[in-house]
């Protein structure tokens, strides 16, 4: 009995807390400007970050094309970045991974024809990684085992095909 009690008592007190992770840019499961995509200026969103917990050593991020045909495309990877409320716009946080292309640095929407969405997922670490910069997601993920304190995310989706009015282009 005394076993049972522990491992309640852990999933009580232990949970990690959810961030919440907002952008004056689109409204979670909103549209994402075109200007912030491959259509125009090819810049990463501005995120607010609510909810960091206390022994927060660094922030982790990782931006992911959910719906891509074949498997998730990782379109940015960034670690170490310091335990503030806001990344903003076309900045660069933090050290950068390696995008699906091969590539350092944010990799912005640009679906084929179908709308998409993309996950901005923020993840409140106790420890600063010692990664190398230009790593790849897995091996970020692999660094950050043991230390995710809290998380939280932001979907947004993109559809090439609709202005922001929500009509369809001519």
């Amino acid at each position: 009995m005394s076993m049972h009690l522990f491992i309640l008592f852990s999933s009580i007190f232990f949970q990690q807390t959810p961030l919440t992770i907002i952008s004056p840019d689109f409204v979670n499961e909103g549209s994402i400007p075109s200007r912030l995509t491959c259509d125009g200026e090819r810049i990463n969103p501005t995120l607010i970050i609510n909810g960091i917990p206390e022994g927060t050593i660094s922030l982790a991020l990782i931006a992911e094309n959910v719906d891509a045909s074949e498997k998730t495309i990782t379109q940015w990877v960034v670690w170490n970045i310091k335990p503030t409320e806001a990344i903003f716009e076309n900045t660069i946080p933090g050290v950068q991974g390696v995008n699906s292309t091969g590539k350092t640095g944010y990799l912005p929407p640009c679906p084929q024809e179908v709308s998409q969405r993309y996950v901005f997922k923020i993840y409140a670490l106790d420890a600063a990684l010692t990664l190398r910069a230009k790593a790849h997601r897995k091996q970020l993920e692999a660094a950050m085992q043991g230390h995710i304190l809290a998380t939280g995310n932001l979907v947004g989706e993109y559809n090439r095909n609709v202005v922001a009015t929500g009509k369809a282009k001519k």
